[in-house]
């Protein structure tokens, strides 16, 4: 098993993972959006981009319980 060692600990892998992660974690974030608000455009498209990079356990509770508007304001709106 150690070839399966080497492959898990090579630098391919462990980006393969984490691209796989945020892909997921993206999913998760429009699935949600698109479950609260219908749809996703351009504005929510840009939360998406900002909420994958937060840990799900941060990201989930804000999803839920904040407004489209304040959502916008936090996390896709730039001053």
């Amino acid at each position: 098993m150690l070839g399966l060692d080497i492959i898990k600990h090579s630098r391919a892998y462990q980006e393969a993972v984490q691209e796989g992660r945020q892909e997921g974690r993206q999913e998760i974030v429009e699935n949600l959006l698109k479950a609260r608000f219908g749809s996703l455009d351009k504005e929510l498209t840009s939360v998406v981009q900002v909420v994958i990079n937060l840990l799900p356990e941060k990201f989930t509770p804000l999803l839920v319980q904040l407004s489209r508007e304040e959502l916008l304001n936090r996390f896709g709106r730039k001053p």
